[in-house]
């Protein structure tokens, strides 16, 4: 089986991208596919802007990032690029941490104008990660996701087009990940 990390950076728990985050995880989860979350606002911020890089919490982040075959990073954009907490974390993974992963961006922002930052802002660092395999990017604005009730009770409605645009990148992802689990087991078959 598959598995799935998400890298989750806003610091607002009530945001409309735990929305969209949780609509993907949900569908994946519907496929089969395992899914972990590191939420990095809950990541000791000491730990994280000291550059902790052998800190347990620091340690086992970078652990569930080895493991997955998928890699979903979900920032909302702040001033044309992504949140300053998804940087503090970026600079602790090794330096080939995302090599031979499945990467999905997923940004939210107020309006469309920050569509490119996905591109010429955390694909470039990303890249330098080792990142070569991008499903597609996923950019959506404040208005196609609605909030409603609080705390506990907090909900989130996407609208159609987003929904639909979802669900294409989603399948997009479960496809890579059911080629790159037949490859071995095809190679095998060929010996």
């Amino acid at each position: 089986m598959s598995n799935v990390v998400f890298i989750t950076a806003t610091p607002n728990q009530s945001s409309r991208l735990i929305g969209v985050t949780q609509y993907i995880e949900n569908q994946l989860h519907t496929q089969g596919i395992a899914v972990a979350t590191i939420n990095v606002a809950s990541l000791p911020a000491d730990d994280l802007i000291g550059a902790r890089f052998d800190s347990p919490a620091i340690v086992a982040a970078n652990a569930l990032v080895e493991a997955a075959d998928a890699v979903v990073i979900a920032s909302p954009v702040y001033k044309a690029s992504f949140s300053g907490i998804l940087k503090t974390y970026l600079d602790l993974l090794p330096q080939k941490g995302l090599a031979n992963k499945v990467i999905a961006p997923v940004f939210i922002g107020g309006t469309i104008a920050h569509l490119l930052s996905i591109d010429y802002a955390l694909k470039p660092v990303l890249s330098s990660l080792g990142a070569r395999n991008f499903a597609s990017a996923i950019y959506a604005t404040d208005n196609q996701v609605t909030r409603s009730g609080q705390g506990d009770d907090l909900t989130f409605s996407l609208n159609d087009e987003l929904t639909e645009r979802l669900d294409n990148a989603i399948q997009e992802l479960v496809e890579e990940l059911r080629l790159r689990t037949a490859a071995p087991a095809q190679a095998a078959t060929n010996l």
